[in-house]
């Protein structure tokens, strides 16, 4: 199978779930503008106020934003970009760098191939892609965000050295994604044995996907790969 035609439609499902409180409704229309990513935009400009020489890491779907605002908490010598096209997960992130003053965050709410292909070669030092929609049925698969396109595409923004950390409850998509990283040239899976990819993240804080796919019997897998 080509790269080109590896990916057929969105990787991700919904847009918006149930109505917002009042509240995050709030945050998402005077608080999201101000944090957007402006497309073809270096990341260190979107961070110019806090400093030169600071890392860049990217989470790519991140869910209720909880792993994002953690990290970005842990680590506030390093800038934060989260994409994450559902609107209540934004709200919620959205809640989390209000309640933390998170300065080092930004974000980006619609599809992350539109942004990606915009951005400067070289500018990511880490990216995170944390329980992605699974899309289990064969007919579905090549929506999965994963392939040969979108790891050329990440390897294209990543610095040499930079790591690319995948966990996901689904053995499926560990195997696809193993099967993509092993042959790709760009990349190369740093686990040497058993507990690399069976131990989380050191400083993972969890997120409430890990936590759902634990409650039902489901083992997590915790991929790092490095960019050649």
């Amino acid at each position: 199978m080509s790269a080109a035609s590896e990916r057929a439609g969105a990787f991700f499902g919904r847009r918006k779930g149930k109505k917002l409180r009042a509240h995050h409704d709030d945050l998402v229309q005077n608080s999201l503008p101000s944090l957007r990513v402006v497309p073809g935009q270096a990341p260190a400009e979107l961070f110019k106020e806090l400093g030169e020489g600071r890392e860049t890491w990217l989470e790519i779907g991140f869910g209720g934003g909880e792993h994002l605002a953690a990290q970005a908490h842990a680590h506030q010598d390093v800038n934060f970009i989260g994409c994450e096209p559902f609107v209540n997960g934004m709200a919620k992130l959205l809640a989390l760098v209000e309640q933390d003053r998170l300065d080092n965050i930004r974000v980006w709410d619609e599809d992350v191939t539109d942004l990606l292909p915009t951005l400067p070669d070289a500018c990511f030092d880490r990216v995170y892609i944390l329980y992605p929609d699974p899309w289990p049925k064969r007919r579905q698969r090549k929506r999965r965000l994963v392939s040969d396109e979108m790891l050329k595409e990440l390897a294209r923004v990543m610095k040499p050295g930079a790591e690319l950390r995948f966990a996901s409850d689904i053995d499926n998509y560990i195997g696809w994604v193993l099967a993509r990283i092993l042959r790709s040239q760009d990349f190369h899976w740093i686990a040497e044995r058993p507990d690399d990819w069976r131990k989380p993240y050191e400083g993972w804080p969890g997120t409430r996907y890990e936590a759902k796919a634990i409650r039902e019997g489901r083992v997590p897998s915790y991929l790092r790969m490095e960019r050649v």
